[in-house]
């Protein structure tokens, strides 16, 4: 039985580029729509439902920030930004704004290959030792459904990406326990070493699920700092553990 092809939508204003990734990625074996500015793009994402979005920053019409601001108004989609060679406000704003990573331009076909790969792989559904078999995490007003990979505050779902569930979910998985900056990028993000240099995509990352997470993210209670190493999960007390 054949499976069923994962769909990426590529959106960039330069004609090239959509041609040159839409035949890469298609020989790779996904399933490839384009677009050529912002407001297209939300029109074919609407229409097309991909599985991950690459998404250049500077498009007529609407631009990436613009898009990406849409489309988690209503969806979790993994987003890949494209961002000019030593602008690392681009990256910064569009990390800010729920893109999962990015690569900067110009950049090798191979490069983004991989990234899309490492991306889409830890937005499925993945076990990590450390959590309880039920899968259900309960800490303070927090429940952690590592199974649906849901969140709820109180009675509240909240709306997490792939890449913040996945970072949530490595964190808790040894809560007590301090992780690098350079192991959060490994674990989750996929970065070879020679990227590890890269640590903004973690703290933004850290930033995002603190707001969402925390009463009072300036004075994190859950997702804590640890000096000089990098962040760690509040340790979680098991029943008949105290």
């Amino acid at each position: 039985m054949e499976s069923i092809k994962e769909k990426i939508l590529v959106v960039d204003d330069e004609a090239s580029i959509r041609r040159i990734l839409e035949t890469r990625l298609s020989m790779i074996g996904y399933d490839v729509v384009t677009a050529a500015d912002g407001e297209e793009a939300l029109d074919t994402f609407r229409h097309a439902t991909p599985d991950l979005v690459v998404l250049d920053v500077m498009m007529p019409k609407l631009d990436g920030y613009g898009v990406c601001q849409e489309l988690r108004k209503e969806s979790d989609i993994p987003i890949i930004m494209l961002t000019a060679l030593g602008d690392v406000a681009d990256r910064i704003t569009g990390l800010e704004l729920g893109a999962d990573d990015y690569v900067v331009k110009p950049f090798s076909p191979k490069e983004l290959e991989a990234r899309i790969r490492s991306v889409l792989r830890r937005v499925e559904k993945t076990g990590s030792s450390g959590i309880p078999s039920s899968g259900v995490i309960t800490i303070n007003s927090i429940r952690i459904d590592t199974n649906k990979r849901q969140v709820y505050k109180g009675d509240e779902r909240i709306r997490l990406t792939g890449m913040e569930f996945s970072l949530l979910e490595l964190l808790v998985s040894r809560s007590g326990e301090p992780f690098s900056r350079s192991e959060i990028l490994q674990e989750v993000w996929g970065y070879t070493p020679e990227r590890h240099v890269d640590t903004r995509v973690v703290d933004v990352h850290i930033s995002r699920l603190r707001a969402k997470l925390e009463d009072d993210p300036s004075n994190p209670e859950l997702i804590l700092t640890a000096r000089g190493t990098g962040y760690l999960f509040q340790r979680i007390v098991e029943p008949g553990e105290e």
